[in-house]
Order: structure tokens, then C-alpha cells, then sequence
């Protein structure tokens, strides 16, 4: 069926209009991208097709390459683009950095910060934050990225800002770009070593955070350190 044969209330752009962005399904948003579909097909099913290509829906888009997406009957190379175009917009407003909580009170405080900018990463990255006498966050440093290695993860690095900005403590957080949290042998053992590390320059370490896909592991919580 026309999108036009739809009534006016179920139309993806009025109903938008009408109920709000929220009410609409991940295929009626895409369609409203798509603006029209083929002689076959309205938008709607064209956006269905599209969510269809493969097992991970919408988040096939991510890493999609206009090209790839362009090859779909009805689609091209403009609206591959526009539908990429809005995907990265969509990325990045759930990336950009949001206003700093004074205070650094548990771990949530910490995952609300840096869950959904840390789980797209496609390597692993390991930042510090540093953390003054009040339990404020003052400034957030990128040590490493790649595989975490205690041979790679030194605490020279780790702690050379911390030492310049007088951090009384200190948080690590770093990815696991699998989706899974859960730490690994060595893991644990390079947090050991920075803790140890810290015990001598007189900084606390309150925490080492592992983010994943919408989930996250304390090593503080699990009694890892």
C-alpha cells in the first residue's frame, strides 16, 4: 500500500508530527529518510527491506558503505547517503560529551559519561580519570589504545597527568569492543600493577571500569582490587 493510502494519523511524518518521534517504529523513521519508495513498494516497506538485510537490523547501518547499501532496489546513491548521513548524526549526538557531574559518586556516575561514546569502539581504549580531593572529575586522559598489556600500559603514563594536575584519586575505564565486560586474566593484572603503582605516588585508585554493549563490569564492585 501508498503511504498515502494510509489514514493521515499513520502516516510516518504526520504521526510524528502528531504523537512525537518516540511513537514511531524504527522502519517509519527510516522511511521519512527514504521519502518515497518504488512502484512496488511504499517507503515503509522499502525501510523494512533495508532493516531486513541483515540479523543485526538497524545497527548493520553502522558500518555499512554507501555503495553496499546502494546496491537495494529503490534506494541509489543519494538516499544510501542521506540514510548514513542520519546514522552518523544519530552516533554522534549519543557520543558528544555531556556535562560533567561535579561529583564522581559511584560507578554509574562514571558509565553515564562514557557507555555509549567507549561502546563503539572498535579497539580498546584506556583513559584515566582524574579525580580531585572533593570527588570531582577535572579531567578525563587518554593513555593507550589497542589491546590492554601491562607491557604497554605503564605507570609512567598512566600517572604522569595525575601527578601534574595533583589528582588526589584516580579512575580507569577502558573497552572491551566485543560487547562483553567481563574482565580478563589480564585484566585484573594490570590493574593490580597501577594500584601498586599508585600506592607509592600517594593516589587512589577508586576504580577500574570495563565498558561493553550497554553492560559494564567494577573490578572495585566484583572485589578485583
Amino acid at each position: 500500500m501508498n503511504i498515502k493510502g494510509l489514514p493521515k494519523e499513520e502516516r510516518p511524518r504526520e504521526k510524528l508530527l502528531f504523537s512525537g518521534k518516540e511513537a514511531l517504529s524504527t522502519a517509519e523513521l527510516l522511511a521519512i529518510l527514504l521519502r518515497s519508495g518504488t512502484r512496488q513498494q511504499s517507503a515503509i516497506e522499502l525501510a523494512q527491506e533495508i532493516l531486513a538485510l541483515d540479523e543485526n537490523g538497524i545497527l548493520f547501518l553502522e558500518n555499512c558503505s554507501p555503495e553496499e547499501l546502494a546496491k537495494v532496489k529503490g534506494i541509489g546513491t543519494a538516499k544510501a547517503c542521506q540514510i548514513l548521513a542520519a546514522v552518523e548524526l544519530g552516533k554522534r549526538v549519543a557520543t558528544h560529551p555531556k556535562k560533567i557531574k561535579a561529583e564522581i559518586a559511584n560507578p554509574d556516575d562514571i558509565v553515564q559519561l562514557f557507555m555509549e561514546k567507549m561502546r563503539y569502539y572498535k579497539k580498546e581504549h584506556f583513559n584515566v580519570l582524574l579525580i580531585n580531593a572533593k570527588g570531582q572529575l577535572v579531567e578525563e586522559t587518554e593513555v593507550s589504545i589497542g589491546d590492554l598489556c601491562s607491557t604497554l600500559i605503564h605507570p609512567r603514563e598512566v600517572f604522569c597527568q595525575a601527578i601534574k594536575r595533583s589528582a588526589a584519586s584516580v579512575v580507569f575505564v577502558h573497552n572491551h569492543p566485543s560487547g562483553d565486560p567481563s574482565p580478563s586474566q589480564q585484566d585484573i593484572e594490570t590493574t593490580t600493577r597501577l594500584v601498586e603503582a599508585a600506592e607509592i605516588l600517594g593516589i587512589r585508585v577508586l576504580d577500574h571500569i570495563i565498558i561493553g554493549d550497554n553492560q559494564y563490569t567494577s573490578l572495585k564492585s566484583e572485589g578485583l582490587m
